[in-house]
């Protein structure tokens, strides 16, 4: 029976990867800051934080045939940890991201250009911004002389509490939309197709991906293909749970996400909300033998994970929603 580490195993994805491996027949070990997490057999969780060298070190001498790696290295530099996880493993998958990717391609397959590549602004390029650092990870696994790895890039992904609209979270759509306030969006982003996949779909894909050797050196959109539009999405909220929406300018927007509009939350609306995002994954696909009609309908898997947040959940508007409220009130909106 082979072992597999699942780093970040309460994540959006992640929830969804353990039980997946488990049903392949593997046994799993699951790493998260979280206390606790379902429990499955063949599956243990462990709270712990990977990013410290001690504890990662400790761990990965257990012998893991297998890692899905979720964590984000934001604050950390990839560099000093990925050929710890290389030369402790059979196969590494790496979550990279579908915001690598520009604009210019439709639709959106692996060979597509990144941002990291194409850009011509410098100050994006010398940033630490998520599509930046991402590409640059990647970058690192290719140059290196392991054989061993594969990268994973999903679109914007939806699971249990994690529901987006735009670059709005849970707590700043859904949670609104349950207090019954209206949600204030980018005008700009309406009418801008969008792929959203669900956390399951996702985690079938990845599933499938690990212990293929065609799939090593390989980068993957691991989503649906299904897009839609911000506009149509915010109407699948309307319909699900009332959600009011209210589009204004982006600038206004940013203002209320940021008073002191913050060059990354920019980026984010700018380098990947508004852009095109029709994706190819027939790659990986032909890679696992899943098809896109397996793919659980966007509107379906929005409706599924509304069901499943909890009858005690209590929304809280926190600064972001009274700065929206100011914003609705001041324009009689």
């Amino acid at each position: 029976m082979k072992k597999v580490l699942v780093i970040g195993d309460t994540g959006a994805m992640g929830r969804y990867l353990v039980p997946e491996l488990v049903g392949l027949g593997y046994d799993v070990t699951g790493v998260s800051l979280d206390k606790t997490a379902p429990l499955y057999e063949r599956a243990r969780h462990i709270e712990g934080n990977a990013f410290k060298k001690e504890f990662l070190a400790e761990l990965l001498s257990e012998g893991f045939d297998g890692i899905v790696d979720f964590m984000n290295y934001g604050k950390y530099e990839f560099s000093d940890y990925y050929k710890l996880f290389l030369e402790n493993t059979d196969h590494y998958i790496f979550l990279s991201s579908c915001r690598v990717y520009d604009d210019k391609e439709q639709p959106i397959k692996e060979t597509s250009p990144r941002l990291w590549d194409s850009t011509d602004n410098e100050e994006l390029r010398a940033s630490h911004d998520y599509c930046i650092y991402k590409a640059q990870s990647e970058d690192l696994l290719a140059a290196s002389s392991y054989n061993n790895w594969s990268v994973v890039r999903p679109a914007t992904t939806f699971s249990t509490m994690r529901l987006q609209l735009v670059t709005l979270e849970f707590k700043h759509c859904v949670a609104r939309a349950l207090m019954g306030k209206k949600v204030v969006l980018p005008i700009q982003a309406k009418d801008k197709p969008a792929t959203l996949s669900w956390g399951g779909d996702v985690a079938k894909m990845i599933a499938r991906i690990l212990f293929k050797e065609e799939a090593k050196r390989e980068a993957y959109n691991v989503c649906s293909a299904e897009h839609r539009t911000w506009g149509e999405i915010a109407e699948y909220y309307n319909k699900l749970i009332g959600l009011e929406a209210v589009w204004v300018d982006k600038e206004d927007y940013l203002k209320i996400l940021s008073p002191e509009l913050r060059t990354q939350i920019r980026w984010q609306l700018e380098y990947a909300r508004l852009f095109r995002r029709i994706t190819d994954n027939s790659k990986v696909l032909a890679l696992t033998g899943l098809k896109q009609e397996d793919m659980m309908p966007m509107y379906d898997g929005l409706k599924l994970e509304i069901s499943n947040i909890p009858k005690d959940y209590v929304p809280v508007n926190g600064e972001v929603g009274i700065r929206m409220d100011e914003y609705l009130k001041e324009h009689n909106l």
